[in-house]
């Protein structure tokens, strides 16, 4: 049974959240919603809340400039805003792509609310960090894609706006697997929302940005005391697989799942591997192959 309604942050945004499953513990998934299918076998054990963060999905949009700014800092804020809501003391969080940015930093603000935290698929910490070849994959698949949006952006004024988001997403599919058979599996688009249809301008003037001015330093890793499994595919064009051994290593209580030759949706081409390591890390236990990085 889920259940659907709105948290209310500290500055009065609304953001939209399901709610599915009954057990113990409560997980909450940011920016989750377009996985829900993929992620609710979760609900079998736990309570998970997927929820669409501020200026996405279904939550509020947001034009005032005040509760915007910060960026990402806003997010981590309303996650603890959403735990509050659930009246769960202490809460586990998933977060993919850049979420699991956000997902981290709540570990290291919150730290005495997190009992853990998954990243998948994550930007790096340092979004200076160049990454060599081995841990990186800009191959010949994202250069075609970008070449064709940046194409397909002349276009956009011409076209209907949920026409546009449509096209948009079928060109960019592609990066996010590794087997280009598999792109029509990535069903992330939503454009029948607004908020999806016009999520890249928030995304460029806020998030990237707050993104880019983090400075985290030993004493901020140090203070994300919760164990964090970090899952990284090998081939992941979106958030370069460095990214994955850098949290891994940083962070005091974390392991890297490492799936070889998966892009930016480990779990399309290592289901069963992927979704055992989620499951049996929220039983308690480290996945057997996930690693410490040093």
């Amino acid at each position: 049974m889920a259940t659907e309604g709105y948290v209310t942050t500290q500055d009065g945004v609304r953001l939209f959240f399901v709610a599915v499953g009954d057990g113990a513990a409560t997980i909450l998934f940011p920016n989750g919603l377009y996985l829900f299918d993929d992620f609710a076998y979760l609900a079998s054990k736990h309570r998970i809340v997927f929820y669409d963060v501020r200026n996405r999905g279904r939550s509020d949009a947001v034009a005032d400039r005040a509760r915007l700014e910060r960026g990402i800092q806003h997010d981590v804020d309303d996650i603890d805003c959403v735990r509050r809501h659930f009246n769960a003391d202490r809460t586990t969080v998933i977060g993919h792509s850049y979420v699991g940015v956000t997902a981290a930093l709540y570990a290291m603000r919150y730290a005495t609310r997190v009992d853990r935290v998954v990243q998948i698929g994550p930007m790096p910490p340092n979004q200076a960090t160049v990454y060599p070849p081995e841990l990186s994959n800009e191959d010949e698949t994202l250069r075609n894609v970008l070449a064709a949006i940046a194409e397909l952006q002349k276009e956009r004024p011409s076209m209907d706006p949920v026409a546009f988001c449509e096209k948009f997403w079928a060109t960019l599919r592609p990066i996010y697997v590794a087997d280009p058979a598999d792109a029509g599996r990535i069903k992330w688009s939503r454009c029948d929302l607004p908020n999806e249809r016009n999520f890249m301008k928030p995304m460029m003037e806020y998030i990237m940005p707050s993104i880019q001015r983090l400075a985290l330093g030993d004493a901020d890793f140090a203070a994300a005391t919760a164990p964090v499994l970090t899952i990284h595919g090998t081939k992941d064009r979106s958030a370069p697989y460095g990214a994955g051994r850098d949290w891994a290593r940083r962070l005091p209580n974390a392991r890297l799942l490492t799936v070889t030759g998966a892009a930016h949706a480990p779990w399309i081409e290592a289901p069963d591997r992927v979704f055992d390591a989620v499951s049996t890390f929220f039983d308690g236990n480290w996945p057997a192959d996930a690693e410490k990085v040093s």
